[in-house]
C-alpha cells in the first residue's frame, strides 16, 4: 500500500478495483496536492478508465462524487473516519449537609455591597467557512479526424475520433472527391488534385486508345475470316 501523503500506487488502484467489485468502497485520505481538503477522509465510488483522464479516481466527499488523480489520494489509516467513543458519564459527587456552627460573641461580618452585574454579551462562534471542493473542468470530446486520400488510383475517406476509428477506408469516386477538396480553400489542395486527376485522365486515354486499335485488328480479322467462309461457299455451290 502507498504510503499517506504519497499517493497511490498501481498496486492500490489494482487492490480498490477488487474491492469495488466485491461491493466495497474503500477509504482515503486527500494528500496535500488535493488542496484545500487535504487531510479530509473521503471514500473511492469508482475507478474511470485511466486512459481517458488522469482523473479517474471518483471520491465521494460529504454529499459530492468528484474525480481526482490518484496523486490527491492516499490509502485511509486503519480507524481514520471512525466516530469516537463518547466518555461514560461519571457519577457526581455527594456533598455532606454543613453541620451547625456554634459562635459566641461573633460580629456579624459587613455584607458587600451589591454589584451591578455586568451585561454579557454572547458573541456566536464564527462558523468555519465549508472548503471548496476540488472544481473539476468538463472533459472534452476527443478530436474528429476525416482524410481523403489518394493511392493506387483510387480516393478513399476514412474517419477517427480519439483512438477509435469510426470509419474504415472506403473508396469514393473522383467527381466526390473533387467536392470534398472544393471546400478547403487552399489553391495549393487544388493543384494536386487537379494533377492527379489529369495524369488519370491521359492514362484513361490512352488505354482507350490502345483497345480502339485492338478492335479494330479484331474486327479486321473478323471481317476476313468472314469473306473466306462466304467464298469457300460459292466454289462448293458451284
Amino acid at each position: 500500500m502507498g504510503a499517506a501523503g504519497q499517493g497511490l500506487s498501481e498496486d492500490d488502484v489494482r487492490t480498490f478495483r477488487e474491492a469495488l467489485a466485491a461491493g466495497r468502497k474503500p477509504k482515503v485520505v486527500f494528500t496535500a496536492a488535493a488542496g484545500q481538503i487535504a487531510g479530509q477522509i473521503g471514500q473511492v465510488v469508482e475507478l474511470t478508465d485511466p486512459a481517458e483522464s488522469d482523473e479517474f479516481v471518483v471520491v465521494r466527499f460529504g454529499r459530492d462524487e468528484l474525480p481526482f488523480s490518484p496523486a490527491d489520494v492516499a490509502v485511509a489509516p486503519r480507524g481514520a473516519g471512525r466516530k469516537a467513543a463518547e466518555p461514560e458519564p461519571q457519577p457526581e459527587p455527594v456533598v455532606a449537609p454543613a453541620e451547625p456552627e456554634f459562635v459566641l460573641d461573633q460580629v456579624p461580618a459587613p455584607r458587600p455591597a451589591p454589584r451591578e452585574e455586568s451585561k454579557v454579551e454572547t458573541v456566536e462562534a464564527a462558523k468555519p467557512a465549508r472548503r471548496a471542493a476540488k472544481v473539476t473542468k468538463p472533459k472534452a470530446p476527443a478530436g474528429l479526424t476525416v482524410t481523403l486520400a489518394y493511392a493506387d488510383g483510387e480516393w478513399t475517406v476514412a474517419a477517427q475520433q480519439g483512438s477509435k476509428a469510426l470509419a474504415k477506408p472506403y473508396v469514393v469516386k473522383p467527381a466526390e472527391a473533387l467536392r470534398m477538396v472544393a471546400l478547403v480553400d487552399v489553391p495549393g489542395v487544388h493543384e494536386a488534385v487537379e494533377q492527379i486527376l489529369s495524369a488519370e485522365r491521359a492514362e484513361a486515354e490512352q488505354q482507350a486508345e490502345k483497345l480502339r486499335a485492338e478492335l479494330a485488328e479484331i474486327e479486321s480479322r473478323l471481317a476476313e475470316l468472314r469473306e473466306a467462309g462466304t467464298e469457300q461457299g460459292a466454289d462448293e455451290t458451284r
